[in-house]
């Protein structure tokens, strides 16, 4: 007999659906209202945010949203119907693709409908089933779905361990010479859950023993690393050595998109064979426009990268001397590691929301190890030192609350109110 094919679906919800009845609308799919921004609404309640990744603030800059309204005027929502291949392409793409290759130090730059399946598509054309891939264990999801896809072998090294990316090199040599095939090795910048950056510096110099080609997610670095803003190649050196660079607009951009930039070869390549790009709707005129207009500020107003990292580091030594772990985080994003269960976890970010104003982001098992809880937080450049401070007095009281006991007695005794 065959099973019902949603029988799974009622039995298993998954390990993130499971919590659904308890935590849909407050802890997931939480609505924030009002102008994006450091200051928004939640439940009603005015709160602190630290959860959008607007790092340089660009969401809500004037010239920027006068740029998007006045593209919006002129071409509406829908233009240009069609494919680029087909229809859809315009000289306000070839011009925003000549400007991003030109700030991330590439030959040729290709726009992309969305960072996540670009990334996706970006590997399953750059690999046959006789190529093999090495990748870090702790990458994001778009890269290991692309991965999936991929129909030859593939070896992950542990996360930023060069030891382990070496002997994932090796493995990944001697199959390639089996095959006939070539190595594709894959990174990020910076890696967007405990905020370290890859460590592009060292896996450049294996280029020189190991034969292999460089694909680097820098989706969190562009914009806010590097001296112009090019993002984690710079910061360390090594732009030129990065075979094939790509990052999404949803972040330093605050827009819809995404751009790969390489050797114009490898460009020409991957016009021609991205799937998802060949067979989607061009990239809206709006989206189109609006990027023009914020990689002019993030090539003219570089007071803006600096008053980030103000923040960032205002933050950062902020924590750190109220000796809060904050690991070894080298980027904007700001992990904080407690110690405590899911359920304590659901009680502090409760408290954090309704007593004292904070929304932030938090990451438990079995996205981190069982026991501990991370409060992930993105500082950006339109946050004021002022809301430092609340947020430091803040995690003061929390932690203090978590060590004592407060929350695991308040977790065994009652369910936290989301209504």
């Amino acid at each position: 007999m065959v099973k019902d094919l949603f029988e799974r679906i009622q039995d298993n919800k998954g390990p993130l659906g499971k919590w659904a009845s308890q935590a849909e609308g407050y802890y997931v799919f939480p609505k924030l209202e009002g102008e994006l921004g450091p200051r928004m609404t939640f439940h009603g309640k005015n709160i602190l945010n630290w959860s959008l990744n607007d790092y340089l603030g660009l969401a809500n800059h004037p010239e920027v949203r006068k740029a998007d309204t006045d593209a919006a005027i002129q071409f509406g929502a829908a233009y240009p119907m069609g494919a680029r291949m087909m229809s859809g392409h315009t000289t306000y793409h070839e011009q925003l693709e000549n400007e991003l290759a030109d700030f991330v130090m590439k030959e040729s730059a290709y726009l992309l409908n969305f960072g996540y399946q670009g990334m996706v598509s970006i590997i399953d054309a750059l690999v046959t089933k006789n190529d093999i891939i090495v990748y870090d264990v702790d990458s994001h999801a778009c890269i290991i779905d692309g991965v999936r896809l991929h129909m030859g072998k593939r070896f992950t090294y542990k996360h930023n361990d060069l030891e382990s990316m070496e002997k994932n090199l090796q493995r990944a040599t001697k199959m390639a010479e089996e095959t006939g095939g070539g190595i594709l090795f894959i990174t990020e910048g910076v890696f967007g859950m405990r905020g370290q950056q890859g460590k592009l510096k060292e896996i450049v110099a294996m280029k020189q023993k190991y034969n292999f080609r460089l694909l680097v997610d820098d989706a969190h670095g562009f914009g806010t690393l590097g001296k112009t803003g090019a993002g984690a190649g710079e910061e360390q050196g090594v732009q030129a050595d990065i075979d094939v660079y790509f990052s999404t607009f949803a972040k330093s951009m605050a827009n819809i998109g995404a751009f790969v930039a390489a050797d114009k070869t490898v460009i020409d390549y991957l016009k021609y064979n991205l799937r998802s790009q060949m067979f989607a709707k061009a990239l809206p005129m709006i989206q189109t426009i609006g990027s023009l207009k914020r990689l002019e500020l993030l090539r003219n107003s570089s007071s803006i990268k600096d008053k980030l990292w103000e923040n960032v580091n205002a933050l950062q030594n902020g924590l750190k001397e109220k000796g809060f772990n904050i690991g070894d985080t080298n980027t904007c994003i700001t992990p904080v590691y407690l110690e405590g269960s899911i359920p304590e976890a659901m009680v502090m970010v409760n408290d954090l929301r309704e007593n004292y104003g904070i929304f932030l982001s938090i990451v438990v098992y079995p996205v981190i190890p069982k026991g501990i809880i991370l409060l992930r937080m993105i500082p950006t450049a339109s946050h004021t030192l002022a809301d430092i401070d609340e947020t430091l007095t803040a995690f003061e009281a929390i932690r203090e609350k978590l060590v004592n006991g407060t929350y695991k007695e308040i977790a065994e005794r009652t369910t936290v109110d989301v209504s």
